[in-house]
């Protein structure tokens, strides 16, 4: 991930419903690659470099949802709450639609 690239990260799942049809719901947050560290940095990019990888189910388990904008090339992924760094999750906020 470069400093110029953005990540969105969305929640879904859970008790709530996040990001899930009909939900009113939604908990998200958008950073660009200068506002990220350099190993949450490197975390992104490993979760790209492998997205075979599949997020943890559960009752009330959580996914998130991360979109990669890198110029005109848009990638999407989902990982289980195990596999976000609990830094990344903390910049998520909810939001009332």
């Amino acid at each position: 991930m470069k400093p110029e690239d953005r990540l969105e990260i969305e929640k879904l799942g859970g008790f709530a419903g996040f990001g899930q049809p009909g939900s009113r719901l939604r908990c998200r947050a958008v950073v660009t690659g200068v506002e990220l560290t350099d190993e949450e940095r490197g975390t992104i990019a490993a979760l790209f470099a492998s997205p075979g990888h599949a997020p943890g189910v559960g009752a009330d388990a959580f996914r998130y949802r991360l979109t990669l904008s890198c110029g005109a090339d848009c990638r999407k992924i989902e990982v289980g709450e195990d596999d976000l760094p609990a830094s990344l999750q903390t910049r998520l906020q909810d939001e009332l639609i």
